[in-house]
């Protein structure tokens, strides 16, 4: 009888451990991408910056036309541009000025 309740134990752990380990899989964090880059957060954010002349508002590493890249919006005046951060070398792949917040869910208070 003991035997019984033991390989149905050992049973029900294998089932949870192999559903844990499929659902892991199945729903890997997007954050863990960063992990390839060769520059950090900081890095980005300088260097956009330094390439329209403003201050940084937000940052973000997110995959864009299916290549991971750090978005940065910085704020120069009036302006507010969006900049494109090569992960891999810190050069900027793009700078496109920002018309509106596509962030948000159109609220008077943007």
């Amino acid at each position: 009888m003991k035997r019984k309740i033991y390989l149905s134990a050992l049973a029900a752990l294998s089932a949870t451990a192999i559903g844990s380990a499929y659902a892991a899989k199945a729903m890997e964090n997007d954050a863990l991408a960063i992990e390839a880059a060769k520059i950090g957060l900081t890095q980005a954010v300088t260097a956009a910056e330094q390439h329209v002349g403003g201050k940084a508002s937000r940052a973000e590493f997110e995959k864009h036309k299916g290549q991971w890249v750090f978005d940065v919006e910085v704020v120069n005046g009036k302006k507010v541009m969006d900049v494109k951060v090569d992960p891999a070398n810190g050069k900027v792949i793009a700078a496109t000025e920002d018309k509106a917040d596509r962030d948000d869910d159109h609220d008077q208070a943007d």
